[in-house]
């Protein structure tokens, strides 16, 4: 988005309460906060300090991770855990909430390059694992160790550093709910997997660094669209404080997109703030004030590194741009009630993530030309600081910018916003050599301190003398050509001589701890994804069949029968009663079968389904929402049912053969690909203007379905019916080859094992289901011919079997015109 054309607008809002406002601003744009660089430097010290921690102190990290494992056995359940199940439901709802909640926003760019930041989070997860198998520290090794640590698997778990990437990217979390959820959830599943032996504690710090690191440097290298108040929204905030706009105009509304408007006296010298002319409906000009959070990120930082810079003197540090702004207030009311000439301010107004300060345009000073510094002026400005001094107020970046007079000539001193009252005279005394350096580099060393004496004592000069070196004097006065470092040797050398000669020779204070040095980055941009398939020969098929028991066999059809009719059940409750036929709706579910010869698993019922009820006369947006809901509610009632039994009699047989990252990988290229489109502006209109009028209206129908609490449990029944007569009738072909297992186990095992094979995009799972049921219930401890021969009873009766039933049943459907 351009910044570089204005934008003219008309304000919205009823005439009656307010006229028109001519609206003359710049559109939001994006900018690059330092607080992302600070950010990724953060994360990436704490990563390494966890490396050599690991490496060096392996006996803190052990006792660390011994009390986390301590901590959980008074919960031995949690042991049993499926984490591989878990790690992966936790991914794909955090991608989708927060994605959803992007694209729902239309953040197009920001929705991609959060995906992107997934995948490179996987990647320097990946990259990083193998560096530190290559440089083979043992210690490091073993400590940063998990379940799944081996010469072929990632050290490091990558689900961290690929979600905290992601989130990191999507962020806020002050401003995105979702992200702030996403991160919570990610800690607990975090602390819950370590404490369970899934992962060591080192290396899931080392994953969520990486994640952190990765996910800041490219949002500061992307930048993020500005998140404060523009136009309108800014004339909504001047009215909350009884003022009614006619015209508001930004100044810099023609400069570049990423450029920082440099600080001037018409608002008192705030550092990045955009500026705005404004006129009221009687008249009265004013200069509005707008800083932004992400700007003012900067001015904190500043006020942090002279912290820690300056040595024994306070320094205020403004967290938040409201504080900064009302602080601002307070100082100048404050110098006012002392006595002092100020710039007269109208007030404060605080909206999103900006702050505004208003103030009146026709009381703007006017900067000083301080290379025409005489006496009178340089007497006026040292008796301007020394009364605020004297009632505890300190300026504490007194500059040439901050010379400045008012339109009768008086002289006064500007940017109070990094001043404070209440001073300790370590403060005070640095004021006062601020202001004489900067005199001195004026109009001489000798002329300043014969105008000084006449506002201070030698006594109090004399103070100033160990405060009289560069540490002291702000950047914009070392830049004059006359601030040298002989200058200020000067100046110290002139104030101790006002000491007497029988005094002390008056010794240098530090003040200054460390100079800055350099900025230190690092960026990581490998992406790599695996993709593990597993294949299955299965023999002696035939002579594998004839061996079950007939009347197990045929409890297993009669459990196909009832999951038929619990499917039947979900599909009915969400259309009008006077639209539904039971008996057709049962037959619906069996010719369903028909269509797993050609169509993937799941597909075909719902196209079944959807041509049904289009025949029993819904319009087609009812008919997919009602097919919408069915399938929604049977999902949903599977992953319900997975992880409750999960929780309590779970287990990890399936870890190493889910494909692992492959769902999530998917998600994250169609919606890179849709951002990339809607970015795109012909194909955005497209989208736009034919299909989201449909899918607005689908949206309707679907929550208009689902918003019956009665017809909802009846629904989740029906599911709740199909789930576990499709599972037990696995436990039954068990029973058929005289193989006894727990029930409750068998049907964790098996609704996790079809649900990730289902996924398979082949017709009705072929072989993807087969594969997965044999090694799953293999893994468990059936006998692997027993597990073969039970999966393919269950595979002849849900799928061989279904195809002819299906046929018969689309006959029927078609004769009674049903379909």
């Amino acid at each position: 988005m351009s910044n570089a054309a204005s934008v003219s607008s008309k304000d919205r809002h009823p005439a009656s309460a307010h006229g028109q406002t001519t609206v003359l601003d710049s559109p939001p744009h994006l900018t690059r906060s330092l607080g992302d660089i600070v950010h990724a430097g953060i994360a990436l010290i704490c990563g390494i300090i966890v490396l050599l921690t690991s490496s060096m102190l392996q006996g803190v990290t052990s006792g660390v991770e011994s009390d986390a494992h301590t901590a959980v056995r008074s919960v031995d359940w949690l042991m049993n855990l499926p984490a591989s199940m878990l790690q992966q439901l936790v991914t794909v709802m955090i991608v989708m909430t927060v994605l959803i909640h992007l694209l729902t926003s239309r953040a197009w760019a920001q929705s991609a390059m959060s995906v992107i930041a997934l995948f490179v989070g996987y990647g320097a997860a990946w990259a990083l694992s193998m560096a530190l198998f290559r440089i083979g520290d043992t210690s490091m090794l073993s400590t940063l160790d998990s379940l799944e640590f081996g010469p072929q698997t990632m050290l490091l778990p990558d689900i961290y550093a690929g979600l905290g990437s992601f989130l990191t990217m999507a962020g806020p979390q002050r401003t995105r709910s979702s992200v702030k959820w996403g991160w919570s959830a990610l800690l607990f599943m975090a602390v819950l997997l370590v404490a369970v032996l899934w992962y060591s504690v080192a290396g899931t710090l080392v994953s969520l660094a990486v994640g952190r690191t990765v996910g800041s440097l490219l949002r500061f290298a992307s930048g993020t669209m500005n998140q404060g108040i523009w136009g309108n929204q800014i004339v909504q905030a001047l009215r909350s404080i009884g003022l009614d706009p006619r015209t508001l105009s930004c100044r810099d509304r023609d400069s570049s997109i990423h450029a920082v408007p440099t600080a001037v006296l018409d608002d008192d010298l705030i550092d990045g703030s955009r500026l705005y002319d404004m006129t009221t409906r009687d008249d009265e000009r004013y200069v509005v004030s707008v800083l932004d959070s992400q700007i003012h990120v900067a001015g904190y930082l500043n006020q942090l590194w002279q912290w820690v810079r300056l040595r024994g003197i306070p320094v205020r540090r403004d967290r938040s741009v409201f504080d900064a702004n009302h602080h601002h207030l307070s100082m100048i009311l404050g110098l006012a009630h002392v006595g002092l000439p100020t710039p007269r301010v109208y007030g404060t107004a605080d909206s999103g993530e900006s702050s505004l300060l208003v103030l009146p345009a026709d009381g703007t000073p006017h900067p000083y030309d301080a290379s025409m510094m005489d006496d009178a002026a340089a007497v006026a400005f040292m008796t301007y600081l020394d009364t605020a001094n004297r009632r505890g107020y300190t300026h504490r970046h007194i500059t040439p910018a901050s010379l400045a007079i008012l339109q009768d000539g008086t002289p006064i001193i500007a940017g109070w916003q990094n001043g404070d009252c209440a001073s300790a005279n370590a403060n005070i005394t640095v004021d006062r050599a601020q202001i004489i350096i900067l005199l001195s580099a004026c109009m001489g060393v000798e002329r300043t301190i014969a105008n000084a004496r006449q506002v201070w004592d030698d006594d109090v000069l004399l103070s100033l003398s160990p405060f009289i070196q560069r540490a002291a004097v702000p950047m914009g006065t070392r830049a004059l050509p006359e601030c040298t470092r002989q200058l200020i040797s000067s100046v110290r050398s002139s104030l101790q001589a006002l000491a007497a000669d029988d005094a002390d020779t008056v010794q240098t204070v530090s003040i200054s701890r460390f100079s800055l040095k350099s900025f230190i980055t690092i960026a990581l941009s490998v992406v790599a994804v695996a993709v593990v398939f597993t294949q299955l020969r299965p023999d002696d098929v035939i002579a594998a069949v004839r061996n079950a028991k007939p009347i197990m066999a045929a409890l297993c059809v009669a459990l196909s029968i009832v999951a038929w009719m619990g499917s039947a059940l979900t599909l009915g409750i969400f259309i009008d009663k006077e639209r539904r036929n039971w008996p057709a709706l049962f037959i619906t579910q069996i010719a369903s079968g028909l269509t797993a010869v050609s169509m993937p698993a799941g597909v075909g019922p719902a196209f079944v389904n959807f041509q049904h009820l289009r025949r029993r006369g819904l319009r087609s947006a009812d008919a997919t929402a009602a097919t919408s809901a069915t399938w929604a509610v049977q999902g949903l009632t599977t992953i319900l049912l997975t992880i409750v039994i999960g929780l309590f009699t779970g287990r990890n047989t399936l870890s190493g053969a889910i494909p692992t990252n492959t769902l999530i990988i998917v998600i994250g290229i169609v919606t890179l690909a849709f951002c990339l489109a809607m970015i795109i502006a012909p194909i955005r209109r497209l989208i736009t203007d034919k299909y989201l009028p449909l899918a607005a209206v689908y949206a309707r129908r679907f929550i208009d379905i689902l918003a019956r609490p009665d017809r909802l449990v009846i629904g989740f029944l029906g599911a709740v019916i199909l789930n576990l007569a499709t599972a037990l009738s696995f436990w039954v072909a068990l029973l058929a080859f005289g193989r006894r297992t727990n029930p409750v186990e068998t049907i964790f095992v098996f609704l996790l094992a079809n649900t990730l094979a289902s996924a398979v995009p082949t017709p009705g799972g072929l072989g993807a289901v087969e594969a997965a049921l044999t090694l799953s219930f293999s893994g468990m401890g059936v006998p692997a011919g027993i597990a073969l021969s039970a999966t393919l009873l269950y595979r002849v009766v849900f799928y061989w079997l279904r195809i002819p039933a299906g046929a018969v049943a689309m006959r029927w459907l078609s004769a009674h015109e049903q379909i």
